[in-house]
């Protein structure tokens, strides 16, 4: 009797494995759900709006950048001027002159942490665990976003001065 049992249990188990498995779809996204903005972004502008409203590339003319978001919304965010950043002349971070250290930090942007945007689509929060820049360290950091397609914009308003820093990213695509 057991190796009936025995004999009926294999079949069935059997016979599960070998019958195609149908999955339900993927549940779709709710309609107000916001985008994702998972993926490898490049920087295409770093430009800031001056006080008079002059709109300025605020790390040069060819800036570089690269932002990483993972699917659960951690964050890694580079953003560097490519000219007008001289390398040390000591060839040493320690022995850097005050105007070389001076420069390397105005001409950089960095910062990891977790981002998300809010369910109505129209801010992008920044929860800044570490940052090239301390005071940004432990803030949340909201800043008005548009997303079309593949281009992400954001605007980082001052709170101390009449600028406001933009940034414009690609997102990269496989193929």
């Amino acid at each position: 009797m057991h190796l009936a049992r025995l004999a009926l249990v294999v079949t069935v188990a059997l016979a599960a494995c070998a019958s195609p498995r149908v999955s339900a779809p993927a549940p779709a996204a709710p309609a107000d759900a916001a985008p994702s903005l998972a993926g490898t972004w490049t920087l295409i502008a770093a430009d800031a709006i001056t006080e008079d409203g002059t709109r300025v590339k605020d790390y040069g003319e060819s800036p570089a950048g690269l932002l990483i978001v993972d699917p659960d919304g951690r964050y890694s965010i580079q953003i560097y001027r490519t000219s007008g950043r001289p390398p040390f002349a000591s060839g040493d971070k320690a022995g850097a002159t005050p105007a070389e250290l001076s420069a390397a930090v105005i001409g950089s942007s960095t910062h990891i942490g977790r981002c998300a945007i809010d369910p109505g689509g129209t801010t992008l929060t920044f929860h800044v665990e570490h940052a090239v820049y301390p005071n940004w360290e432990g803030t949340t950091q909201v800043r008005p976003f548009t997303l079309r397609g593949d281009e992400l914009e954001y605007k980082v308003i001052s709170p101390t001065s009449k600028r406001v820093a933009i940034s414009v990213w690609h997102r990269v695509r496989r193929g």
